[in-house]
């Protein structure tokens, strides 16, 4: 097994994703229940995920010789745990089973702008504090 060659890394990834997921699903029982039509708590995973990655990304690109590890870690553990296309997917086609094509429409620009956006304040904001 190729991840058992690299055991930090094949570490950092699962401890990541696991508190990624668990902040994913800890938002979704705190806000989902706010309006049922649109879960919020899937848009707040996804928007403080695109911030937090656009945090990250610059982080990275300040310390080139951060740890592929920590890196790892951040970016495809806990950023991938806590974001979610394939819930996200799933919240758009229970709207396409009711019908409800605007409120379609709407979820997923909200997820893919709201994502850009907040990646792009992310890293604006990582790097107008690092100097």
């Amino acid at each position: 097994m190729a991840a058992a060659a690299n055991l930090p890394a094949f570490l950092a990834v699962g401890a990541g994703a696991a508190l990624g997921a668990w902040l994913r699903w800890a938002l979704g029982l705190l806000l989902n229940p706010i309006f049922l039509t649109i879960p919020f708590g899937t848009l707040a995973a996804n928007l403080l995920g695109g911030l937090l990655m656009g945090a990250s990304l610059a982080w990275i690109h300040a310390v080139p010789a951060m740890s592929p590890v920590l890196k790892l870690l951040l970016t495809t553990g806990f950023l991938g745990g806590l974001t979610t296309f394939s819930t996200f997917s799933a919240e758009g086609l229970h709207l396409v089973q009711r019908g409800e094509w605007g409120w379609l429409a709407l979820h997923a620009a909200v997820h893919v702008a709201g994502s850009l956006l907040m990646a792009w304040i992310g890293y604006a904001a990582f790097t107008a504090w690092r100097g």
